[in-house]
């Protein structure tokens, strides 16, 4: 019996040994290595004279000031929105709630990059509001809707607020009728009852929807830098590293990396702890059931919600207008129409679709192959360091991929062993950082489903005789396979969007639709980058409908 379990222990301590050696290698060591460049000098001493000039800058102070400022807004426009609407849909009935509740979800199929770019075709200077208003109003001068820092917050509203609306649905699922019917009798009623009794226990899913929106506004560059704003952080990282002549300017480009990575985890740890002081459990579950509103009310929700998703349509429209039009310029909609553009980026140039599929495919394939034994490890084990396994998983998903893209330039941009060839002149990589990135969904998805399977159902199995394997094949994977596909699907979505991380490392003949759109965007070819944005909405609409219909809005429990 002992020689038969032996060959079992080994194979599980070297797949155990295997996952840990891949987070050890991309995501510690590309850590470490920035924190190293950023503490020492060019003679590798080590020194604090870098945080010095950084903390001495009164423009990167006022750009630490700036990014945190608008951290702080876009959480709260996002909690404002995001509660409002998780509220409505889960609490009350009212014409139109389940096409609301899919709704929800839209704005997660734009990229943010695209999202941006919709906004100026509808919203810039010479996009079709300001060309309406001036025609129709005779302004002199077109009205600033978004470039500046309202710019930059309005998107990322847009953008974000399904991540609260979707982290506070998960929360208001779970509380348990009976503590709001005893708010109630003790005379605790509407608003009251919803501040007091309500909201505060939606904490652990607010925090986590609400650490997401900031860590993601927080680390955006691109977003900034398309609407002409350059005194935050992440942007100054960017254009810091970009440029390879001036090394004092490359080195404060770490420094700000090394310190959106300390911001991250101290925000991160602060959310733990605040989470951590109370305790939200209930002791049952038992399901809501929805109240109808009254006349006004109901037909005041409606225009709400209404009035929420055209805002959220308008990027939609305008790349969709920018892809098929022609002779779009001082018009409010272009005089032509044609698919011309269409042919160019997916017939004449296909290296950005074929790519995107590629890479994030072989990162999906990578997230399932490590993302599922971990998710295993830290349900079903006391292995030790499942713990750390699961930080480290929290960790992932607060680091900034702008942070991430700079670790794996210094860390992997020297030969590998017994060759000359570095790994970041290896197209490899990228798939390697969307893993790295987008681990965490599959994870999640995979862990959460784990814990709804009793360990008993397969103690019974083992008792009848069957291995591990056919344990796992025959009855864990039949109860768990959705939540696996879940998580799998959100990290293919997020992968096939990603351009924080992968802008740094993108070489020619690597180039994914992300950076093709960036790339022709800043080229003057928007016509060109906006068909390219229309494809990449399509292949998130449909991945996020796979997930819809698998998970419904169950998904809020990933992002926590």
């Amino acid at each position: 019996m002992t020689g038969l379990r032996l060959p079992r222990v080994g194979v599980a301590a070297a797949g155990f040994s295997l996952i840990w050696a891949f987070l050890l290698l991309f995501i510690l060591y590309p850590l470490t290595r920035i924190f190293y460049d950023a503490f020492t000098d060019e003679a590798g001493i080590f020194t604090l004279a870098n945080f010095a000039e950084f903390f001495s800058d009164h423009f990167y102070l006022r750009s630490l000031w700036r990014s945190l400022l608008l951290g702080v807004a876009a959480v709260l426009t996002t909690s404002v929105i995001g509660i409002a609407v998780a509220y409505l849909i889960i609490r009350f009935e009212f014409p139109g709630r389940n096409l609301f509740s899919y709704l929800t979800m839209l704005p997660i199929i734009l990229p943010p990059l695209v999202g941006v770019l919709g906004f100026v075709y509808i919203l810039g200077r010479a996009g079709t509001v300001n060309v309406l208003l001036m025609d129709g109003l005779g302004l002199e001068h077109p009205v600033n809707f978004i470039y500046g820092l309202q710019g930059v917050l309005l998107v990322e509203t847009v953008h974000l607020f399904p991540l609260m609306t979707l982290s506070i649905l998960d929360s208001l699922s779970k509380i348990d009728p009976s503590l709001e019917e005893a708010a109630q009798v003790t005379g605790a009623k509407g608003w009251k009852r919803f501040w007091t009794v309500t909201l505060p226990l939606t904490t652990p899913g607010y925090i986590s929807g609400a650490l997401l929106v900031f860590i993601w506004t927080f680390a955006d560059f691109i977003t900034p830098l398309v609407l002409g704003v350059q005194d935050l952080l992440a942007p100054q990282a960017y254009l810091n590293i970009m440029q390879f002549v001036d090394r004092r300017l490359f080195r404060m480009g770490i420094v700000i990396s090394a310190l959106l990575v300390v911001l991250a985890i101290v925000f991160v740890l602060a959310a733990r702890q605040y989470v951590a002081i109370k305790d939200y459990s209930s002791l049952s579950y038992s399901r809501v059931e929805r109240r109808q509103l009254g006349p006004i009310q109901r037909w005041l929700a409606v225009a709400l919600l209404v009035l929420l998703f055209t805002i959220c349509v308008i990027p939609q429209v305008g790349v969709v207008l920018a892809a098929v039009g022609r002779g779009w310029s001082l018009t409010p909609f272009p005089l032509h129409y044609t698919l011309e553009f269409f042919r160019q980026v997916s017939i004449e140039t296909p290296k950005f679709i074929v790519n995107s599929f590629l890479y994030s495919g072989l990162a999906l394939l990578l997230c399932l192959v490590i993302g599922v034994p971990m998710a295993w490890i830290m349900a079903r084990t006391r292995a030790p360091g499942r713990r750390a396994m699961d930080a480290l998983t929290t960790l992932i998903l607060a680091i900034p991929g702008t942070a991430i893209g700079i670790a794996y330039i210094r860390a992997f941009n020297v030969p590998l062993p017994f060759t000359d060839t570095a790994l970041t002149s290896m197209s490899i990589i990228l798939p390697l950082v969307l893993a790295v990135r987008r681990l965490p969904y599959t994870v999640r998805g995979s862990y959460a489903s784990l814990l709804v399977v009793h360990p008993s159902m397969e103690e019974a199995a083992a008792n009848v005789g069957a291995g591990r394997l056919r344990t796992f094949k025959d009855i864990t994977l039949p109860l768990v396979w959705k939540g696996i596909l879940v998580g799998g699907l959100f990290s293919f979505i997020m992968s096939i969007q990603e351009a924080s991380a992968t802008i740094f490392l993108t070489l020619g003949g690597w180039e994914m639709i992300p950076f093709g759109i960036f790339t022709f965007y800043i080229a003057g070819s928007q016509s060109q980058a906006a068909a390219l944005g229309v494809i990449l909405i399509v292949l998130c609409a449909a991945s996020l409908y796979v997930v819809n219909r698998v998970a419904g809005t169950r998904v809020g429990g990933l992002f926590g």
